[in-house]
């Protein structure tokens, strides 16, 4: 008779001996007569605890290599290094799978679901990049994710997107990340593990193609600043959220900006917004009905959108047999009114402008890359530095 073993989350795996009882034989031996004693086997596995304590700290590290340069020296070399590295370690050798982008479902599958233990190591991974951003910006994203640093190591162009179009697309990482969240949170799917475009890539195979798709990727990331991360990341989307706040804003100088336009023209995601003055000034009453329409527009969107996802539920509920329809149905309507939520502020946001004297940087939007100090004319330093 066969023997079954039901198998532990990989994440899960504190130990060797849990490792080892996962690997034992699925079928049972046989009982010698002659009284035969089998030889002990030893079987040597690495030590998984040993490996997330050193991704945690090498995340830890990197992070603060690029804070430190970004924010306190304004320096990009740093952010060279750092992207090196992290391919070679978090990319290659670990596979891509030490990815606090994953992470995201993991976090939401632990607070729906009480049966689900989150690992520390995963919940560190999610955390440890928001705590950064809180103080520092973006820094996770300007070259510790291996994601970010492998399309950073390819661009050498920057081939300028409308910000019309820019606005749009940067829709879909909201949109993407709801959908992450409603099928984690159902226990349906991990869709961003399964949808990665660039795990076949650092694992040098897996499916055609996904790999396609993320060589394309590549391919537009040599023209264009980062496209999975700006119009694609699921977790780039939350970490926006904190930069706006951060503690520590970069600057491209510490110097006063002479509006010379290099550093706009320099970076590669669009992330630095040109002087704008209102020279005409609104009429008060304009505003306010402006405002007032504004306010019946939203929670008009947010309810269209909840009803596309109740209608859209009972077909995406097939994906898990097991879930109760009711309850996707009540996520289905949460995640259809948060995507009219998100596409309302951002029709909002782009038909509106604010007074700006200097070119300022977009924090949501910075990714850290350094690549506007080299420009500046005010900061020789980093020209010499580079």
């Amino acid at each position: 008779m066969i023997q079954y073993f039901q198998t532990t989350p990989l994440l899960n795996l504190g130990n060797q001996a849990n490792l080892t009882k996962i690997l034992v034989e699925t079928f049972p031996r046989p009982d010698f007569e002659s009284g035969y004693v089998y030889p002990v086997r030893h079987i040597t596995v690495p030590n998984l605890a040993l490996w997330s304590y050193i991704d945690i700290a090498l995340l830890v590290l990197l992070m603060s290599f690029i804070a430190w340069a970004v924010v306190k020296k304004q320096l990009r070399w740093p952010v060279i290094l750092t992207s090196i590295i992290s391919v070679a370690y978090f990319g290659f050798f670990r596979h891509g799978c030490v990815c606090s982008i994953g992470a995201v479902q993991n976090v939401a599958l632990a607070l729906a679901s009480h049966s689900y233990t989150l690992p520390l190591f995963v919940l560190l991974l999610f955390l440890l990049p928001i705590v950064f951003t809180l103080f520092f910006g973006r820094v996770f994203c300007a070259g510790v994710c291996p994601i970010g640093a492998l399309q950073e190591l390819v661009n050498v162009k920057n081939y300028k997107i409308s910000k019309t179009v820019t606005g749009v697309l940067k829709i879909f990482p909201w949109i993407y990340l709801g959908f992450a969240l409603l099928f984690a949170i159902t226990n349906s799917r991990f869709i961003i593990c399964r949808f990665d475009p660039f795990v076949g890539i650092f694992r040098l195979g897996g499916e055609l193609p996904l790999i396609l798709f993320g060589v394309l990727l590549l391919i537009f990331s040599v023209f264009t600043g980062r496209p999975f991360c700006r119009f694609i990341c699921p977790y780039g989307a939350i970490l926006s959220l904190f930069a706006r706040v951060s503690f520590f804003k970069i600057k491209i100088t510490k110097k006063e900006c002479i509006n010379c336009q290099l550093c706009h023209n320099a970076c590669p995601v669009d992330a630095i917004n040109p002087p704008y003055e209102n020279k005409v000034k609104e009429n008060r009453t304009v505003g306010v009905k402006r405002i007032l329409r504004y306010l019946v527009f939203l929670p008009l969107m947010m309810t269209m959108g909840a009803t596309v996802m109740y209608l859209l539920s009972d077909t995406l509920s097939q994906i898990n047999k097991n879930v109760q329809l009711a309850d996707f149905r009540l996520y289905a309507i949460i995640v259809g009114a948060f995507f009219g939520l998100v596409i309302s502020l951002t029709l909002i946001s782009l038909s509106t402008k604010r007074t700006r004297q200097q070119y300022e940087i977009d924090n949501a939007s910075c990714v850290a890359c350094g690549r506007c100090f080299k420009y500046c004319p005010q900061r020789k330093d980093a020209i010499t530095n580079f």
